[in-house]
């Protein structure tokens, strides 16, 4: 999965960003702020909009980086820069690799802080529902390259029913629940390989403004 130092995140190029497809009715729990369950998508295509979300929002969500804090959503040291970008559905990223060797990302030691404050494990593109009790393999970046991604906590996957597809509950609503979730916190502590010494980056996101369309 990893690309040139020019690519962006998957969906963010200038043609249609691809929709999810809503599940069945009858595994698509309805909105409820006190448990956390949202709607529920298949995977989570990134919105090409400035604003992100889906095109039937009632609500908008604006967000800001604030640990490290960055104006841009970004970070970088002498290894790796990083670039985030929080939707609903899920926290979007891309990290290039600035040194020439690789590193690997470590799933198994990684984990996801929701908007409730539950940590947990980290789910990515590829986790499948049948990874909830196994173990993800580590994601290989290669020296000098981009590789980019989205996260969202392993437990909000759901059961596709025999299906291929990656359902999950999305990070936030975008019904009239939206505005029970303004000021929330959420974020990721994602472990890294570097020269085979693991390194932890935490990175935290709040709800700047969820404000009507």
């Amino acid at each position: 999965m990893a690309l040139t130092s020019a690519a962006l995140l998957a969906g963010c190029s200038s043609g249609p960003s691809p929709q999810p497809q809503e599940p069945p009715s009858s595994t698509a729990p309805p909105a409820n702020p006190s448990t956390g369950f949202t709607r529920v998508v298949s995977g989570a295509g990134d919105s090409v909009g400035a604003q992100p979300g889906s095109p039937s929002a009632l609500y908008k969500y604006r967000f800001r980086q604030i640990d490290p804090a960055s104006d841009r959503f970004t970070f970088q040291d002498r290894d790796l820069s990083f670039y985030f970008k929080p939707t609903p559905d899920a926290l979007h990223f891309q990290v290039e690799n600035r040194q020439n060797r690789p590193v690997w990302i470590d799933w198994e030691r990684s984990t996801f802080v929701d908007p409730f404050g539950k940590t947990g494990k980290i789910a990515h593109a590829s986790t499948t529902w049948r990874d909830r009790f196994g173990v993800q393999a580590p994601t290989q970046i290669v020296g000098l390259q981009v590789y980019g991604d989205y996260l969202l906590p392993l437990d909000y996957l759901v059961d596709p029913a025999g299906s291929g597809q990656q359902l999950h509950r999305t990070l936030f609503p975008e019904d009239t629940s939206a505005p029970q979730y303004d000021d929330r916190t959420f974020g990721a502590d994602l472990v890294f390989r570097v020269e085979n010494s693991p390194r932890s980056y935490s990175f935290r996101f709040k709800v700047s403004a969820v404000v009507p369309r």
